[in-house]
Parts: structure tokens; C-alpha cells; sequence
């Protein structure tokens, strides 16, 4: 698939991994509604791109993303409830909606700057990897408001309760290491390691069957709200779904390779994927 230009976004592919970069640089890469309405286009275009087997969300410059634009985002639609319904719609339909159930494995590589609304889309990627040196806030205490939109939801989801009071509630920044140690993100390298050790991490995860990643990150995201009888069913389904679905037959060539042939141990490898 042709890769798209956006004005406020960035798309590159390299060899099954996408780097979808957020590209305004010059605010930090704070999200304006031009920002949400590319990256929205962006993630449909890539949700059915062949190309794209692990999808990076990254940013352009020394930020990740420093929140909302203030200015643009708020002061700017304040007079526009039109522009700014489409914009608040467009604004949590990636950030979460889409994001959280992208169907290929999702990585944020944050590199700087993480703050107040950058946290729903850093919550709802599959994976995140930090600068040790990135900065991460929730600042909006100090200027008179509450982390909005779904933040504080989100956080419920991420960090435990104490950390995420009191980060909430005094507006202190904390680094890179502070969120791997608070498992915010899976863990924190230099900068300079940054980019590698994400490719590092995307190609691990291109060496997995597609439709079995895709099962298994939507059974755990949608099992973690049921009760157990109803996750039973679910999973029951969702099983039985992947056994006819996947076109790999991921099931049948692992049984094969470890009951008959005894090429395949659990845990000592992986199975031969391009076997028949």
C-alpha cells in the first residue's frame, strides 16, 4: 500500500515494522485537531496495510508528545462546539478506540516529552519502551484542571493506585527509569539505544504468527472486564474462532512438530512456522 502524506504525521515502513510519527516538532508534537484527524486517517489506512506487521508510534524531535495544544485544541474551538465535537471524536477514537484494538502489535518509543493526554495513547499500545532521559508529567493540577478525556481512566489501567494519586495530584514530573520502575513502560534504555532496541523488540514479535497475536492481545484486553464464567465462553470461542480462521494453521503444525515429529519443545524455541 502507498504510504500517505499528512500534514501533521509522518508514515514510514521498513521492512514489516511502520513508524507512524507524530510531526510537529516545533510544539513538542502537542496534538492540535489537524494531528487527530491524520492520525485517525493514518491507523485505518494501516490497520489493513499488508505491509505493516508491528506499527511504532513515535515522535518527531525531542518529544514524544506534550499533550493537547492548548491553544489550538481548546482556546481555538472555543467558539466552534462543531469543530470541536469533531475534534474531541476524532481525538479519543485513535488515541484509545483504535489504538487499543489495532490489529497488529502496537509499540510506543518514547523519546522524550510524555504528558497529560500522550498518556491514553501510550496506555493503549501493546508495548512501551522509554528513554531513561524521557520526561513524563501530569501537570494539569497546576493549571487548574484534572487529567481529562480518558487519562485518568487509562492510568487506572497502567500505574497503581498510590503512584497514579500522586502523580495526579502533585503535577511532579518523573523520568524514563521512574516508569519502567513503575511499570508504566516495559523498561527504559539510553537514548541512543532507543531505536534499536524497539526494532529489537518488533522483530521478535514479526517472528509470530499474525492471527495468533492478534487473538491473544484481544482475549486479554477483553478478559480483563469479564467475570470468569463469561471469559470461558469467550475464550472458548475465540479458540475455536482462531483453529478456522488462521491461515498458518499455527495449532495443527505445532501439535504436529511436537507430538509426531519432536522437532518442537515448549519454551526451548519456537515452532517451524514455514513447515507444512
Amino acid at each position: 500500500m502507498e504510504t500517505k502524506e499528512y500534514k501533521t504525521v509522518k508514515v514510514e515502513k521498513d521492512n514489516g515494522i511502520t513508524w507512524c510519527i507524530l510531526n510537529r516538532p516545533e510544539k513538542r508534537n502537542a496534538m492540535n485537531p489537524q494531528l487527530h484527524y491524520d492520525m485517525l486517517d493514518a491507523l485505518t489506512e494501516l490497520e489493513v496495510d499488508k505491509d505493516t506487521q508491528v506499527l511504532v508510534i513515535t515522535g518527531a524531535g525531542p518529544s514524544w508528545c506534550a499533550g493537547q495544544d492548548l491553544r489550538e485544541y481548546f482556546r481555538g474551538t472555543d467558539n466552534n462546539p462543531l469543530e470541536r465535537r469533531k475534534a474531541s471524536w476524532a481525538s479519543q477514537e485513535w488515541r484509545w478506540r483504535r489504538l487499543f484494538t489495532f490489529p497488529k502489535p502496537t509499540i510506543a518509543m518514547v523519546n522524550g516529552f510524555c504528558f497529560g493526554g500522550a498518556f491514553t495513547p501510550l496506555i493503549a499500545c501493546d508495548f512501551a519502551i522509554a528513554a531513561e532521559d524521557a520526561t513524563f508529567g501530569l501537570s494539569e493540577i497546576n493549571w487548574g484542571i484534572f487529567p481529562g478525556g480518558l487519562v485518568s481512566r487509562v492510568l487506572a489501567d497502567a500505574m497503581c493506585y498510590r503512584d497514579a494519586m500522586y502523580y495526579i495530584m502533585t503535577g511532579d514530573p518523573f523520568d524514563g527509569k521512574k516508569a519502567a520502575e513503575m511499570r508504566l513502560v516495559n523498561y527504559a534504555v539510553p537514548k541512543e539505544k532507543l531505536r534499536e532496541e524497539t526494532i529489537a523488540l518488533a522483530e521478535k514479535l514479526k517472528k509470530k504468527n499474525p492471527a495468533v497475536l492478534r487473538a491473544a492481545k484481544e482475549v486479554y484486553k477483553y478478559c480483563r472486564t469479564m467475570d470468569y464464567n463469561q471469559a470461558e465462553d469467550y475464550m472458548s470461542a475465540k479458540g475455536t474462532a482462531l483453529r478456522f480462521t488462521d491461515p498458518e494453521k499455527g495449532r495443527e503444525t505445532g501439535m504436529e512438530q511436537f507430538l509426531d515429529k519432536k522437532t518442537y519443545r515448549p519454551g526451548l524455541g519456537e515452532y517451524n512456522r514455514a513447515a507444512k
